[in-house]
């Protein structure tokens, strides 16, 4: 069984995002298994609180997923054009000891993201490239999935409703894990 991690950047209770990692739970393709999370608990990076706690326990959680996966998708929103402050922090603590950048390192990666805007997150995905190239990962780029005018698309409960987005979203997956699998 192919085990991908999948993060959404959003901590909106009925998040695009968030909706959207749902629903790749469902699409996965057989032989594969997405073990999703959300950034809920992780606290603002502070090198102090570190040294005198060290890694929170909701860090604990996504630096051991992330040990224990196979892939990493990253369902990223776009705030001001770029990656939100909140899902960026997060992969700095999980990018921290024990394991550091060591569990990113060779890690197939993809982005998706959904935005109420006419432009899905296409200036997010880019702005994660650099992120993704200073931790070493393998970034997917043969797929593309950025869900535009989301409002439509997704019920008030953050549930994927367009049939036509989700035959995109099934076909992102399945490009994405065989990647993953093929190594």
């Amino acid at each position: 069984m192919t085990r991908i991690l999948g993060l959404s950047g959003s901590l909106r209770k009925a998040s695009f995002n968030t909706g959207l990692l749902r629903a790749s739970e469902a699409l996965m393709p057989e032989g594969a298994h997405l073990d999703a999370h959300t950034l809920h608990g992780v606290p603002l990076f502070d090198a102090d609180a570190e040294a005198e706690q060290g890694v929170p326990p909701a860090v604990a959680v996504l630096k051991e997923a992330l040990a224990e996966s196979e892939g990493l998708l990253l369902v990223t929103p776009e705030y001001n054009n770029g990656i939100p402050g909140v899902f960026k922090n997060a992969i700095d603590w999980m990018s921290r000891p024990p394991g550091g950048t060591d569990l990113f390192k060779g890690k197939p990666v993809a982005v998706i993201g959904a935005s109420p805007g006419g432009f899905g997150t296409m200036l997010s995905q880019a702005h994660w490239l650099p992120v993704l190239r200073t931790l070493g990962t393998r970034h997917w780029s043969e797929g593309r999935l950025m869900v535009s005018r989301a409002g439509n698309l997704f019920d008030a409960e953050g549930r994927l409703t367009d049939d036509e987005t989700r035959k995109r979203l099934a076909d992102f997956l399945s490009g994405f894990v065989s990647f993953v699998q093929a190594g």
